[in-house]
């Protein structure tokens, strides 16, 4: 299990994808203040105030083998632009791809596609996942309808699933792809890519 997550990188066309570090800070509070994104309610991207403890729980989660988190670089700009990470991997069978977000100037516009692509293709394909599972926030309508769009399907609502800092309870969606789902979807994620 310790070396099941080991540090990777994943290229596609469009990104690549790195290990996190410290040395990645600023460019990460770069990305989230295209849009500032720390002010969406409903989800969790970190500020300049928040940015060390996000790094710092990212590798604390790495080094337990727990999670692979990653920044996601735009190759047309060597610019970083996001970030996303596999997570609460307890076992080599399940993964989830969470914590993901990007620069407002680049949502929608096919760098999650090639992203996820390139995440479910290394869980099914080299880390032989029979499942892989993505989580939200119930009112975070634009993630939902995002994980739908890569052929993810709805598991259910863990229905007060956790309490956030001011005390408002959260309902979060469970979406998985599963390993017999796997081809048709790479499928549909590659012509998608093809279209962009």
């Amino acid at each position: 299990m310790n070396n099941w997550l080991k540090d990777i990188t994943l290229e596609g066309d469009l990104v690549r994808l790195i290990p996190l570090n410290k040395q990645h800070k600023q460019g990460l509070i770069k990305a989230a203040s295209d849009g500032e994104l720390w002010n969406l309610w409903y989800t969790y991207v970190p500020s300049e105030e928040t940015i060390d403890e996000y790094i710092d729980v990212a590798e604390e989660e790495n080094q337990k083998g727990r999670a692979h988190a990653f920044v996601v670089i735009d190759k047309s700009t060597d610019k970083i632009i996001g970030s996303t990470r596999y997570c609460n991997a307890i076992n080599q069978n399940r993964v989830e791809i969470g914590y993901t977000w990007y620069a407002k100037s680049t949502q929608r516009t096919g760098i999650n596609t090639e992203c996820k692509y390139l995440l479910l293709r290394h869980a099914f394909e080299q880390l032989n996942c029979i499942a892989v599972e993505f989580r939200t926030n119930w009112h975070n309508h634009p993630s939902r309808n995002a994980i739908a769009r890569l052929g993810a399907k709805q598991d259910g609502v863990l229905r007060n699933h956790s309490v956030d800092s001011e005390g408002v309870y959260r309902d979060t969606v469970v979406f998985s792809i599963t390993d017999q789902e796997w081809p048709s979807v790479k499928k549909s994620l590659a012509f998608k890519m093809k279209h962009y």
